[in-house]
């Protein structure tokens, strides 16, 4: 059973940065592509950044330049950097494993950004 797990959401102010983690068990990480979403109260979740099995990185335009994705295999771990954080960053962050048909999801990490 392939389990994600989310760690490093808490709150910070404007200006802020945090690290968010997301550890995977029950498969092989690095088939993966992985990837962080995220969900604002009343919205759609939207994808932040993915990283591909390869380590290519994409990003959404409302966070580029601000967060950084990277993965660590040999952790089965995989990362989200995020600096400068505004308000609007604030919504319950989750980490998503895919491969073809395969698709995992986390519990989520709440961040909230706020003074």
């Amino acid at each position: 059973q392939v389990q994600l797990v989310e760690s490093g959401g808490g709150l910070v102010q404007p200006g802020g940065s945090l690290r968010l983690s997301c550890a995977v068990s029950g498969s092989i990480f690095s088939i993966y592509n992985m990837g962080w979403y995220r969900q604002a109260p009343g919205k759609q979740r939207e994808l932040v950044a993915v990283i591909t099995t390869g380590g290519s990185a994409n990003y959404a335009d409302s966070v580029k330049g601000r967060f950084t994705i990277s993965r660590d295999n040999a952790k089965n771990t995989v990362y989200l950097q995020m600096n400068s954080l505004k308000p609007e960053d604030t919504a319950v962050y989750y980490c998503n494993a895919n491969k073809k048909w395969l698709d995992y999801w986390g519990q989520g990490t709440q961040v909230t950004v706020s003074s």
